[in-house]
């Protein structure tokens, strides 16, 4: 599997993430996505069926139906962090597995900058942001790539993404 990050504190990170969801696959490509999410974000609504089984002490709590089912793992108190190459272990082999953040992984990565900010943050200090995504000018030590430009975005995606390490 190949594996692409984008990050970037912003909104429009998420819904490139997606754009390029429906850009890859209708391409043809068989395309995952993880997203990383803070620790204070719950996964469950509170009083649910699963809510109360985790809450009970269950280590995990599996929710299943005809279309999808999904896991959810209790971690003990103080682990770490399940590193990249053990969460995407945990996947179903597909061509590429776009990645919501994880800005501290060794993943290529794209920064993408919201309209108003007008230099990249993190595209001077980590070598792996390989490119930056913007509609407007932007002050960054590698290419800029227009957010409105979804195809241009998918081929730099794809001539970037790297085999990950499972």
């Amino acid at each position: 599997m190949k594996v692409f990050s984008l990050v970037g504190e912003c909104r429009e990170k998420s819904e490139l993430v997606r754009r390029l969801v429906e850009e890859l696959t209708g391409r043809g490509l068989r395309v995952s996505t993880i997203k990383r999410v803070s620790d204070a974000v719950d996964l469950e609504r509170p009083g649910s069926g699963t809510w109360k089984h985790r809450v009970a002490g269950a280590e995990e709590v599996m929710i299943a139906s005809a279309s999808r089912f999904a896991l959810l793992r209790e971690m003990p108190k103080n682990t770490q962090e399940p590193d990249l190459s053990s969460l995407l272990g945990r996947m179903a082999p597909v061509d590429i597995v776009l990645l919501d953040g994880f800005r501290r992984s060794s993943a290529p990565k794209m920064e993408v900058v919201p309209s108003g900010q007008s230099q990249a943050v993190m595209a001077s200090s980590d070598r792996m942001v390989l490119g930056v995504a913007s509609d407007e000018p932007v002050t960054a030590p590698v290419p800029r790539l227009p957010l409105s430009d979804i195809v241009a975005l998918g081929d730099f995606v794809l001539a970037n993404a790297m085999t990950a390490a499972v």
